[in-house]
C-alpha cells in the first residue's frame, strides 16, 4: 500500500519532456484565437461556444505529421462540429438539462468508438462531450441551430489548416494514420461515467453539469489504471488550484478583445505543460474555459468558481468509482499501459 501510495505521488507530480511542444501550442493559439476574434469583430459575441471548440481541433494529432495528422483533425473537426451542431438542437427543447445526460452519454459511448477506431491523439471524447454539453446548456431557437454548423465548421477548417499548413508547404511524406484495436467495454463505461455525473449534477441543481461529465470522462482516456487515478488527482487538485488563477483573471472584468488574447496565451500555456503535467496544465485550462464562458454570457464570478470547483470533484469522484469497480463490471478487459496525458 505504502509503496503504491509513493508510485501515485510520483505521477502527480512528475513532469516529463516533450519534443516540439512550442509549435503544438503556437497552432493551437492561433487555432483558438482567430475565430473568436472574428466573432467578435462580427459582433455575435454568443457564437463563441460554436467558434472555440471548432478551433479544439487543433489539439488534435500532435504526435503526428503531415497526411496523418490531417486526417486525425479532420475526422475529430466533423466530429466536434456535429456535437455542437447536436448541442444547439437539444438547446431548443424545453426541459434541455435533463435530455442533455442521456445524450452526452451516447455522444460520449460513440465518439469513444470514433477515438479509438483512428487512434486519436488526444484519446477518448472528452471534447465531444465538453462542446455538445456547453452548447446544449444554453437555451436556442432552431433558426440558431444552422449559425451553430457553420461558425463551428469554419473555425474547425481554419484550424484544419493552420496545423497542416508547414505540410502542404513541404509536401513531406508521412506515416499513414492506423486503425486502432475499439475495446468494447469503453462506450459502455463512458457512457456510465457521463450519465452519472449529468445527471447527480443536474439532481443536485447546480449550473453547469457538462463540467462534471467532463471531470468524469477525463480520467478514463488514460491507459491503464494508475494512470487513470493519477489523472483523476490531477483533474481535481489542478482544477481547484486553477480556480485561483481564474479568479485573478476574472476580477478585472477585461474587455472582450483582452479576454480572447488571454484565452490564446492561456491555450499557448497549456499546450506547453499539457504533455508534461496534466495537473499544471489544468491551472491554466481552468481559467481559459471560464474566460471564454464569459465571453458569450457573463455571469457573477463567485457562483462560477463554486460550481466550477463543486461539479469538478462530482465528476472525478464518479469517474474514480467506476476505475475501482471495473474488474467487477467487466472482468477480462484490460488496457495496455500508457499514461500519456489528454
Amino acid at each position: 500500500m505504502a509503496e503504491r501510495l509513493r508510485a501515485a505521488l510520483r505521477g502527480l507530480l512528475h513532469v516529463r519532456e516533450v519534443q516540439g511542444a512550442h509549435r503544438v501550442a503556437l497552432r493551437a493559439g492561433v487555432s483558438v484565437g482567430v475565430p473568436l476574434l472574428v466573432v467578435l469583430v462580427l459582433g455575435r459575441p454568443s457564437w463563441t461556444p460554436y467558434a472555440a471548440f471548432g478551433a479544439f481541433t487543433s489539439l488534435y494529432g500532435r504526435n503526428h505529421v503531415h497526411l496523418s495528422r490531417a486526417a486525425m483533425q479532420a475526422s475529430a473537426g466533423a466530429a466536434l462540429t456535429a456535437s455542437v451542431v447536436l448541442g444547439a438542437l437539444v438547446g431548443t427543447v424545453e426541459h434541455r438539462a435533463w435530455v442533455a445526460v442521456p445524450v452526452a452519454a451516447v455522444v460520449a459511448a460513440l465518439g469513444s468508438v470514433l477515438a479509438a477506431a483512428q487512434d486519436w491523439h488526444p484519446p477518448g471524447p472528452l471534447f465531444l462531450v465538453f462542446g455538445f454539453g456547453a452548447v446544449a446548456s444554453t437555451p436556442h431557437v432552431l433558426s440558431e441551430v444552422p449559425v451553430a454548423a457553420m461558425v463551428a465548421g469554419l473555425s474547425s477548417l481554419f484550424a484544419l489548416a493552420v496545423g497542416n499548413v508547414g505540410g502542404f508547404l513541404r509536401r513531406l511524406d508521412s506515416r499513414p494514420a492506423r486503425l486502432a484495436h475499439v475495446w468494447s467495454w469503453e462506450p459502455a463505461r463512458y457512457a456510465l461515467a457521463v450519465a452519472l455525473a449529468g445527471g447527480t449534477a443536474t439532481a443536485v441543481g447546480i449550473g453547469h453539469p457538462y463540467w462534471a461529465m467532463v471531470a468524469a470522462v477525463a480520467p478514463l482516456s488514460a491507459r491503464g489504471r494508475g494512470a487513470q487515478l493519477v489523472r483523476a488527482g490531477h483533474r481535481v487538485l489542478g482544477t481547484l488550484l486553477g480556480l485561483l488563477t481564474s479568479a485573478a483573471l476574472l476580477a478585472p472584468e477585461l474587455p472582450a478583445v483582452a479576454t480572447v488574447l488571454v484565452v490564446a496565451v492561456l491555450q499557448i500555456v497549456t499546450e506547453l505543460l499539457v504533455g508534461r503535467n496534466y495537473g499544471l496544465a489544468l491551472l491554466f485550462v481552468t481559467p481559459m474555459a471560464l474566460l471564454m464562458g464569459q465571453l458569450a454570457a457573463a455571469r457573477p464570478v463567485s457562483s462560477l468558481l463554486y460550481d466550477r470547483g463543486v461539479e469538478t470533484v462530482i465528476g472525478a469522484g464518479i469517474g474514480v468509482a467506476i476505475i475501482l469497480c471495473g474488474p467487477w463490471l467487466r472482468p477480462g478487459i484490460r488496457k495496455p499501459a500508457d499514461g500519456g496525458p489528454a
